[in-house]
């Protein structure tokens, strides 16, 4: 398993993506505030104070297995380039919103090399260097969709089987009316029922927080 010797905000995050906890969930754990996990992922470079670093310790060493089986593999996707990666690069990092407007959430459907063709997803976009998971994720919504919204909650971070690195948020609409303006990318676009949703995306690949708070919102 990975030792951590200095933890940072980025790190953190990935040992609350592990947990499969919210800032409020991860916050009560750790008996800290949720500002401070706010922080951390706000501030991927953020090195936590000492008495900080030892509650992280004691939060990954005290975790079931398999949490500290998924910590590894999140860790080990941030540190290595893939096999097919050239020397030196690293795990593409993405924003994904879960943009809700009344009883409705907003879905793009993206052109795929798949046997289908196509693929219904939410709207994301791959987080630059040096740039922040809010803001690209309401940038990139915007110009996939036309639709503004607001950054509501972060529901945490896993690393995609297929994708990469990606952070959660839950998000809420704005204003404008969803057109797909990303012709290259895209097919589609469309507001759907949070209850049918499911028939869009298979259940099995929605990270478990969106189920979760949209079944709070039903």
């Amino acid at each position: 398993m990975d030792v951590i010797e200095r933890w940072s905000g980025r790190y953190a995050c990935l040992l609350q993506a592990a947990l499969r906890l919210t800032n409020e969930q991860f916050a009560a754990q750790l008996g800290i505030a949720v500002r401070t996990v706010a922080t951390w992922h706000s501030d991927a470079a953020a090195v936590p104070r000492k008495e900080m670093q030892q509650l992280l310790d004691s939060a990954h060493e005290e975790a079931a297995l398999t949490a500290r089986q998924r910590f590894a593999l999140l860790v080990s996707g941030e540190r290595a380039p893939t096999a097919s990666s050239p020397a030196g690069a690293q795990t593409l990092h993405f924003a994904i919103a879960a943009v809700i407007r009344d009883h409705q959430v907003l879905l793009v459907c993206r052109r795929d090399d798949g046997a289908s063709g196509i693929t219904w997803q939410f709207p994301a976009g791959v987080i630059k260097p040096e740039g922040k998971a809010e803001t690209t994720t309401v940038r990139e919504t915007l110009d996939e969709t036309g639709v503004h919204c607001a950054v509501r909650q972060n529901l945490g971070s896993r690393l995609h089987p297929v994708t990469g690195l990606c952070d959660y948020f839950l998000c809420e609409y704005l204003a404008g009316e969803a057109a797909n303006t990303d012709a290259v990318e895209n097919v589609d676009d469309m507001w759907v029922p949070k209850n049918s949703l499911t028939r869009f995306i298979p259940v099995d690949t929605i990270f478990p927080p969106i189920l979760a708070v949209l079944e709070e919102q039903t």
